[in-house]
């Protein structure tokens, strides 16, 4: 198997610390920026405005529209080249991390990001996730430039919803299973894969064992040692994997799972890591793991992730399991790095056979 391997290890600063947003403005004089467009969530932009830093430059606030869409790349590319901006700031999740990203390397500028979430790895890694207008996944886009500046506050996240957090555990667990679907079939690790491998294990050692004092970490507002530690596994740790692994080390059958589900609009509702947190499920059913499956179950009950597809209020007509089986085994898909030989009728069967398996 011979896959490509350009490290993009990390944003070019990452800061995390208590109100670390307070130093912004000595990091936008740092870089020479005076004039900056900052895009931003709704109900996240809400929440977090008060603790936004009063600026001395000149400022432009938008919505960013709740996708990262090419049509929102476009739209913010030619404001951006209208108004002269000379950097961008993405305040929010991640999708508005990722239009930011996805709108900097349009138009060349710098890109900061102010994550409000740790539900995924968005902030951390140089690429974004592309959908269209209806929510369906299309492609993802690597850039040949990291993020210039990632800055967590983790009050700002301690603050965030529990549900939001427990996502994102659901979407970092799966870097372990997913990266070591490949890495396993390698004879001779490169040192930048071995450091992707090492980054897994550790999102994965770190979730399972210290999760449930996260949330009891945001249940009583009070930052505890495990809090910090998740939230660097869910936002640093998972994005050294792809950094440092690139395509043996971003996704294999759970996120192909995810991206697959997309086509029914009836999943759009249910949360990224949740729907990736089946993947595994899937994934693992695929690679016959049934002992693994069992290792996991208690901690997907502990958090309250979903185990099969009516944990998330879906019930599949027959089309409904071929639209995403073909869409999963699409040729280019990141499913087929695993070992197996993946067809749709294979994966069909695997998720059925999940299905009866959890019935039981």
């Amino acid at each position: 198997m011979s896959k490509q391997l350009i490290v993009r290890g990390a944003p070019q600063e990452y800061e995390l610390k208590a109100h670390a947003w307070d130093s912004l403005e000595s990091h936008l004089n740092r870089r020479k920026m005076k004039n900056v467009l900052i895009l931003h969530g709704e109900k996240s932009w809400q929440a977090v405005k008060p603790s936004f830093p009063e600026l001395s430059i000149t400022t432009t606030f938008h919505y960013y529209g709740g996708q990262c869409t090419d049509a929102a790349a476009e739209k913010f590319a030619s404001l951006c080249n209208k108004e002269d901006f000379d950097g961008i700031i993405a305040v929010g999740g991640g999708k508005v991390a990722d239009l930011g990203k996805l709108v900097a390397y349009k138009v060349q500028l710098a890109i900061i990001i102010l994550p409000t979430l740790a539900a995924t790895c968005a902030a951390y890694t140089p690429l974004s996730v592309v959908y269209d207008e209806s929510g369906v996944m299309l492609r993802y886009d690597v850039f040949p430039k990291a993020s210039d500046l990632v800055l967590i506050d983790p009050e700002i996240i301690l603050h965030s919803p529990r549900e939001l957090m427990i996502a994102g555990i659901g979407d970092t667990l799966a870097k372990w299973y997913e990266s070591h679907a490949i890495i396993s079939q390698l004879t001779v690790k490169p040192v930048e894969v071995q450091v992707a491998a090492f980054a897994a294990q550790k999102c994965r050692e770190i979730l399972l064992t210290q999760s449930m004092e996260v949330l009891a970490a945001m249940a009583n507002k009070q930052i505890n040692q495990a809090f910090i530690d998740v939230v660097e596994a869910n936002i640093l740790l998972a994005g050294m994997v792809g950094g440092f692994g690139d395509e043996y080390g971003r996704t294999a059958g759970a996120h192909s799972l995810h991206d697959a589900m997309t086509v029914l609009p009836d999943s759009h509702h249910q949360l990224h890591g949740n729907k990736v947190a089946y993947g595994i499920l899937v994934q693992l059913m695929i690679e016959e793991n049934l002992a693994e499956i069992e290792k996991l179950l208690p901690f997907y009950h502990q958090l309250d992730l979903p185990t099969n597809l009516a944990a998330m209020d879906l019930y599949l007509t027959e089309e409904d399991y071929r639209a995403v089986a073909e869409r999963a085994c699409s040729p280019g898909e990141m499913i087929h790095l695993m070992k197996q030989t993946i067809t749709p009728e294979l994966v069909i069967q695997k998720m059925k056979a999940l299905e009866t398996l959890m019935q039981k």
